[in-house]
């Protein structure tokens, strides 16, 4: 994966510097829109002008002929909605109108963009010259003469914001953000491969899927293709996943419109090579009256208060017969005995399809704390009748006080460690690593929690001598007991002496 430069970290965070200007001046899902839309809107004016001059110097006279733009997988602008329309109007009171108007004539030229794009720049809400001082960054810190790289930045930036959308938003954004170290992790260890059809059943606002086109494209000496197939509930989260795709260039079919992934399957066919996917963690309810007698519950009917082996469930059998999942999941479902949930995930492992399991570290999420763990699904096991077990949990580095993240090292020690594994060259690592076989997650009733395959992690020897170390230890332990009855007298004593007794 390439690093960002210096210049491009510089331009992401100036434009959300500047967009932040405008929050106290919307609703924050408003903000939100604004700035998607700007962004997309920069990027298929650029890759349609760059065609456009193509086409100019050919001389051909098919400079106006939407099939030369189509051909290419590039939008179709008309004169009214490109940017340099725009930047002309940046500093008019009508900049808003001129926006929204832009927005509505690409839709009309583009029938997959119906109803995607956010039509909200001509609100009373919105002070405009905060809005003209954004497009300005966008027309000015942007070089257009190096296309194909304006377009990845453009992309990345996308990608900035939609995190700094999921931080700012809390709760909130973890409905459509995944973050982009748990994705990477996932994408590296399952390895999509050129051609192959990738399927995220609550797709958010689609990084599984730029995630995986980017790894194939830095695999397979070329550009590289994928088939994607995705689905989402959430109105506004579909189209920010249409957009990005856009924004992208990747031909996505996210459905005709957003739907309930359990009660309205939009790809009832699909067989994919490579299911990714975060859903919503202990959903419920998920509709499960409906659905009593569905085909998907191979292993079971899942509990109507916990969707979590219904996401499983649907994931295998959305899965091609040498398909592979990577999914996250909360801690819970790999150890949970209610409601018929133990049952269900011992028919799974029994079925051997079990490939992998990743306990992750706290604090991964901008929306919540708990910890979860990835697990890693496949039909055709190259390890037949093994587990691989990971305790990741004292990986990462916190980057503030809230928020951990994963470095490319990290990731790359996870990866590896599965390819070991199904090489067959692993060694198991205590506290760390380990492979069960089908019998040794018997004896632990069926129970996938890594801890209990990996061990504790042995520590080094100090040189001190057991009974020296437990006697200090001790001693060290019957101090500090002692300091706290002191400062619990000191407490009592002030609070008394203001009239407060505890």
């Amino acid at each position: 994966m390439a690093e960002k430069t210096t210049a491009n970290i510089g331009f992401e965070k100036q434009l959300w510097d500047a967009a932040c200007v405008l929050w106290g001046h919307i609703p924050s899902s408003e903000y939100r829109q604004v700035i998607i839309g700007l962004i997309f809107l920069r990027y298929i004016s650029s890759a349609f002008e760059a065609r456009y001059r193509e086409l100019v110097e050919e001389g051909e006279g098919y400079e106006n002929d939407r099939d030369e733009y189509t051909a290419k997988n590039i939008f179709f602008v008309l004169e009214k909605a490109r940017w340099a329309k725009i930047a002309s109007a940046a500093h008019t009171p009508e900049i808003g109108v001129i926006l929204d108007d832009a927005m509505r004539a690409i839709e009309a030229e583009n029938k997959s963009l119906k109803n995607v794009l956010p039509k909200v720049y001509a609100s009373p809400d919105l002070d405009k010259h905060v809005l003209g001082d954004v497009v300005d960054i966008f027309t000015n810190s942007i070089d257009m003469s190096e296309t194909e790289a304006s377009e990845d930045l453009l992309g990345r930036t996308y990608e900035y914001c939609i995190a700094q959308f999921a931080a700012k938003e809390g709760v909130g954004g973890g409905e459509f953000y995944t973050p982009a170290s748990i994705v990477k992790t996932l994408v590296e260890i399952l390895k999509p491969f050129d051609n192959c059809r990738v399927y995220d059943c609550c797709c958010g606002s689609g990084g599984m899927f730029v995630q995986s086109a980017k790894f194939i494209k830095a695999h397979s000496h070329s550009r590289g293709h994928i088939s994607v197939y995705g689905q989402e509930a959430n109105s506004d989260t579909w189209k920010m996943a249409k957009i990005n795709m856009a924004i992208r260039g990747i031909e996505a079919d996210l459905g005709p419109y957003h739907a309930d992934t359990f009660t309205n399957d939009l790809h009832p066919t699909l067989r994919a090579d490579f299911i990714l996917a975060n859903p919503p963690f202990n959903y419920h309810p998920w509709n499960q009256e409906k659905l009593v007698d569905d085909v998907r519950w191979k292993y079971g009917l899942p509990p109507a208060g916990n969707g979590n082996y219904a996401w499983i469930q649907h994931m295998i059998y959305h899965l091609a017969p040498k398909g592979k999942i990577g999914l996250v999941l909360a801690n819970g479902a790999l150890s949970t005995q209610t409601s018929g949930e133990g049952e269900i995930r011992r028919k799974i492992i029994e079925d051997d399809l079990i490939e992998g399991i990743i306990a992750m570290p706290t604090q991964l999420f901008y929306s919540v704390t708990i910890p979860v763990s990835l697990w890693f699904i496949t039909k055709g096991k190259q390890q037949k009748g093994r587990t691989l077990f990971i305790d990741a949990r004292k990986m990462g580095h916190m980057v503030d006080r809230r928020h951990r993240d994963f470095t490319e090292e990290d990731i790359k020690k996870l990866s590896d460690t599965f390819e070991a594994f199904q090489n067959g060259t692993l060694e198991d690592v205590k506290g760390f690593c380990a492979v069960a076989t089908m019998q040794d997650i018997a004896k632990q009733d069926y129970i996938l929690t890594p801890g209990r395959y990996v061990g504790i992690e042995e520590q080094e020897d100090d040189g001190e001598p057991f009974e020296e170390k437990m006697t200090r230890l001790t001693s060290e332990l019957a101090d500090l007991f002692a300091k706290s009855h002191e400062l619990e007298d000191e407490i009592r004593r002030k609070l008394g002496a203001i009239g407060y007794e505890i």
